[in-house]
């Protein structure tokens, strides 16, 4: 297969990154780098050998793949607009607004038989791949998402903007039907809802208890999920995982011993992983780690949380 012709849209923080993994692949052209503002989009274009554009409009139909890292506000009209012209997309997280706009855009790259991918970084992340083949369901999960305020990114609450990975990776381990949430959270810095809790409760019986928080004086991004015999601990942040089982001797007269396996990633890139995926998955067709229908599950929620905190 030719070179894949390949486009970011948004040239900010993120998008520059997203552009540099693209022009790193051997088999990704990068055509293109776009941003209303004409400077950003060139700063981050010639530095990655593509040309700089303003409007996008001109790249339908003639592209084969784009990441669109625009305002949470503009992903489902930019998502729609490449669908409809046939091109692969992988759009920033939250998917779009609403579930209705993410409904739309499920529906039209199904019509046009493209890949829809969300950006859920945190999936691509090595300390949770390594829990891809588990056994057993866990019964409690607990997770902390915690940051120190950025003035960056405050166009949405702190669920949409922090949570909402929790949200996915919870969503996508626990594989059940949300039967109940229960949540609270205040402003404090922004107009918006800036550390916040919710409990979440499935079919399945599993309870995830989860936290996250704009304004901490600390970086931390924590899980630990428990399960029958096992307790398992992820640290994203340093990429830790550390599983505790117990073993067939015993540590007290009928109570089991605790083996404890940790295993340490080093460097790793997530961000290249998930662009890798990306390009795999519309080069074999396979459903991305990530789909639209993830994006959707993790936003619907993300969105019952906040109705709670805002309406009680």
């Amino acid at each position: 297969m030719s070179k894949l012709k390949c486009a970011v849209i948004g040239a900010g923080y993120l998008g520059k990154f997203h552009a540099e993994k693209y022009a790193s692949l051997k088999d990704c052209e990068l055509v293109a780098v776009v941003d209303i503002n004409e400077e950003a989009a060139k700063l981050v274009a010639e530095k990655n050998g593509a040309i700089p554009l303003t409007d996008y409009q001109s790249l339908l139909g003639q592209v084969d793949a784009v990441s669109i890292v625009v305002p949470t506000t503009l992903h489902h009209k930019v998502s729609r607009d490449f669908l409809n012209a046939g091109t692969n997309v992988l759009v920033e997280k939250p998917i779009t607004v609403t579930v209705e706009e993410a409904d739309e855009l499920i529906a039209i790259a199904k019509e046009k038989n493209v890949i829809l991918q969300v950006g859920h970084l945190e999936r691509f992340n090595p300390a949770i791949r390594g829990l891809e083949k588990l056994e057993e369901k866990p019964l409690f999960i607990e997770s902390h998402r915690l940051s120190p305020f950025n003035p960056r990114a405050n166009d949405v609450s702190v669920v949409l903007d922090l949570m909402i990975h929790d949200i996915d990776i919870i969503l996508a381990l626990v594989d059940s039907e949300v039967v109940r949430i229960d949540a609270s959270g205040t402003a404090v810095l922004t107009k918006g809802t800036d550390i916040a809790n919710a409990r979440i409760t499935f079919a399945n019986g599993c309870v995830a208890n989860v936290t996250a928080s704009r304004i901490s004086l600390k970086m931390e991004r924590k899980m630990r999920m428990f399960r029958p015999c096992s307790y398992i601990s992820i640290d994203f942040q340093n990429r830790i995982l550390v599983k505790h089982k117990t073993g067939d001797k015993e540590m007290f007269p009928g109570i089991p011993e605790i083996v404890t396996e940790e295993s340490v990633f080093e460097g790793g890139d997530a961000l290249l992983e998930e662009i890798k995926h990306f390009v795999n998955c519309i080069k074999t067709g396979e459903n991305p780690l990530v789909s639209g229908d993830a994006g959707r599950k993790a936003l619907a929620t993300a969105i019952e949380i906040t109705k709670f905190l805002t309406h009680g």
